[in-house]
């Protein structure tokens, strides 16, 4: 029997109750970790933990909150006596949260730091609280869930694309600084883009239509198809484990190749 790429590591993902977070605890569980479901989704959250088994456990964490990620931290080396690997994917857009319009001239100032405060804060508190405890315990390996959106920009979310690149940003100073301090503790993102998680749901729908627009959507991906979280779960899987171990502060675009260089001119509202 083969141990597993993170065998016996012990791993904290965010925002686990479905989607990138849910296949992500899933992919380390089955590698050999001991992972910690989180989320502010007890019932969907406490469900993935139960299918994941064994030694897994659920904890409510609102990722804005500070009080929270301490309240986590603590249980976890309480319970574990070490945190290895943190995944930083809480998120929100704040399309499906009903906060309102997301352009840079309409949205609200309300509505942009209720984005910020999940996406950039959580993730600003994710790295912090995780580098005072991983340092302790020798090594660590934290991958922050960014985006395409955070390495261009995006007319129709403003807030949601400025905390992603936040994200990307912040990662690239966790990485130098525990680097600088000489904390074994290596900070990497990863940035999905058309990833068929539940967020495009409304967009697609379930309807006889629903192929024909997940093929428009392809249409301008160069590998001509959406993503899976699958794809996704298992880059994260690749950060986390030593496979690597040399690997700090890049950013892993997983994208089916829209990035590599296709043009993305914004459509005229009066086209």
């Amino acid at each position: 029997m083969t141990q597993g790429r993170v065998h016996k590591k012990v791993a904290l993902v965010t925002g686990a109750s479905q989607g990138i977070g849910k296949e992500t605890a899933l992919v380390l569980a089955k590698e050999g970790a001991v992972v910690i479901v989180s989320d502010i989704n007890d019932s969907l959250g406490k469900m993935v933990s139960k299918e994941i088994g064994g030694e897994c456990i659920y904890l409510h964490l609102d990722v804005a909150i500070e009080e929270d990620w301490k309240q986590a931290i603590s249980t976890i080396i309480e319970r574990f006596g070490k945190l290895n690997i943190l995944v930083n994917n809480a998120g929100v857009t704040g399309f499906q949260e009903g906060f309102g319009p997301q352009d840079p001239e309409n949205a609200s100032l309300d509505s942009w730091r209720k984005v910020q405060a999940v996406n950039s804060d959580g993730t600003f508190l994710g790295c912090k609280y995780a580098i005072q405890s991983m340092k302790l315990s020798g090594e660590g390996s934290i991958i922050n869930i960014s985006s395409r959106s955070g390495l261009v920009g995006i007319p129709g979310a403003s807030a949601y694309a400025a905390s992603k690149a936040s994200v990307r940003n912040h990662t690239k100073t966790v990485a130098l600084y525990c680097c600088q301090q000489g904390y074994h503790i290596r900070c990497n993102s990863v940035h999905p883009a058309a990833i068929l998680t539940p967020m495009w749901e409304p967009m697609l729908g379930t309807g006889p239509d629903r192929e024909n627009r997940m093929a428009e959507i392809a249409k301008d991906i160069p590998m001509q198809k959406m993503g899976s979280v699958e794809d996704v779960a298992n880059a994260v899987l690749f950060l986390a484990s030593d496979e690597s171990k040399y690997i700090t502060g890049i950013e892993l675009t997983i994208d089916g190749g829209i990035l590599a260089g296709a043009s993305a001119t914004p459509k005229r509202q009066n086209d």
